[in-house]
């Protein structure tokens, strides 16, 4: 943490949009404890998977930390992309990087992620990805949320990105796992909303 004028300053990294309208460009990226980017290569296997979803399609960012995943997403097409974050610095960054890139379809709300899921109106979003900070517990819980609550559109996808010894228990029943994998100390995961008369 640097100081400037007595006050904290978080330092700041660059992250590199992969792919779509925004391929190549570079996203200013806080640098504080628990903010975790997805890594590169992991963000390429993660919209390779999902390349034939997200035209048109609407996102929640449950724990948006850097952005990765949904500037990756509104970058392929995704026409509304809500990023949640409780982090003011990286609020700051994500809100500096949106306009940036004139991201007219990303909405930023500065909240909680599980007090979001239950205490806002639910709207039904076809892709979920929840990448919260490692040991925390908290993806069964917004999990449960979620479906729950009604956040989810039919045959909604959820990517699910974790430290790798941690097992996924009590996950929904309708919930189905389509792709799993494990890069270095993260494991992640690709599932989706079936009907349970499937």
């Amino acid at each position: 943490m640097k100081v400037n004028n007595g006050n904290p300053v978080a330092k700041k990294g660059i992250l590199k949009i992969i792919g779509g309208q925004w391929r190549s460009r570079h996203i200013d990226v806080v640098e504080e404890n628990g903010l975790r980017p997805t890594p590169n290569r992991v963000r390429e296997t993660l919209f390779n998977w999902l390349q034939t979803y997200m035209f048109n399609s609407r996102c929640l960012d449950l724990f948006a930390g850097s952005g990765a995943l949904s500037f990756e997403a509104a970058s392929r097409g995704a026409k509304f992309v809500v990023q949640i974050e409780n982090n003011a610095a990286a609020c700051r960054a994500l809100q500096k990087n949106a306009e940036k890139l004139a991201a007219s379809q990303i909405q930023l709300v500065q909240f909680d992620a599980t007090h979001f899921l239950e205490k806002m109106q639910p709207y039904q979003f076809d892709v979920v990805f929840i990448d919260p900070p490692f040991g925390l517990d908290l993806v069964t819980k917004c999990c449960e949320l979620l479906e729950k609550n009604n956040w989810l559109a039919p045959y909604a996808k959820i990517y699910i990105e974790t430290e790798t010894n941690l097992t996924l228990e009590h996950l929904p029943e309708s919930w189905q796992l389509l792709k799993s994998k494990t890069a270095g100390a993260v494991a992640y995961r690709l599932f989706e909303v079936q009907s349970l008369h499937d």
